[in-house]
């Protein structure tokens, strides 16, 4: 399985509009390879370099896993149109909430799980919850990262 997005490459700079100092879009993601005993996907971007703890920046499960990719600038909506559900990120909102590192280069890691069930977990849910209801669970997973310096 691989993931990509058609903004940046991967361990290159995200570009700002998909950051705070930006409209804070979700990036287009695309990825390929799906398992064809995926029932859904789950996707979690998240920050290893923030102070303190690893800083979560986006939560998205029950992806259809029928679908090539999410398009620039989801919804902080619960359950968006396109189908799955949104969880809390640390910045305490529904959705994706960009890079906004406090000083320094920081990696933002974009983490796809082909999961062989659709998780019982309701929208607004948070990493912990979903970590625990993937376990056992997960056909295959991929990754992406990215670099943020204000």
């Amino acid at each position: 399985m691989r993931l990509f997005s058609p903004a940046f490459v991967n361990e290159g700079m995200i570009p700002a509009k998909y950051t705070c100092d930006g409209p804070d879009l979700s990036p287009p993601l695309a990825w390929e390879g799906v398992p064809s005993k995926a029932k859904s996907l789950a996707l979690i971007c998240d920050d290893p370099d923030a102070p303190m703890r690893i800083w979560v920046h986006w939560i998205y499960y029950n992806i259809p896993a029928t679908s090539a990719g999410l398009p620039e600038g989801i919804p902080a909506d619960q359950i968006p149109e396109i189908g799955g559900a949104q969880g809390m990120n640390d910045f305490r909102r529904m959705g994706y909430g960009g890079p906004c590192p406090p000083s320094g280069i920081h990696r933002y890691f974009f983490k796809l799980y082909a999961l062989d069930t659709v998780l019982d977990l309701s929208a607004g849910g948070s990493k912990p919850q979903l970590l625990d209801r993937m376990k056992g669970h997960i056909l295959e997973h991929a990754q992406l990262m990215g670099t943020y310096q204000r």
